[in-house]
């Protein structure tokens, strides 16, 4: 996994139209065609809108 941490807005949802759960994701990529693909872990990852990214800020 990568170190790219996100958390998202609430009411999420995927590309398939699920609510997303609110937990710690890590950003994997965003594809060409437009969905950013988040991760928990090697085995739960969705595809969401990139506007409900919110970036987290590691230095603060």
């Amino acid at each position: 996994m990568s170190s790219n941490p996100v958390g998202i807005k609430p009411e999420t949802r995927n590309h398939k139209g699920f609510f997303v759960q609110d937990a710690d994701y890590e950003l994997v990529s965003i594809e060409a065609s437009g969905w950013a693909l988040i991760c928990v872990d090697d085995a739960v990852c969705h595809y969401v809108d990139p506007d409900n990214l919110l970036i987290q800020n590691l230095e603060a």
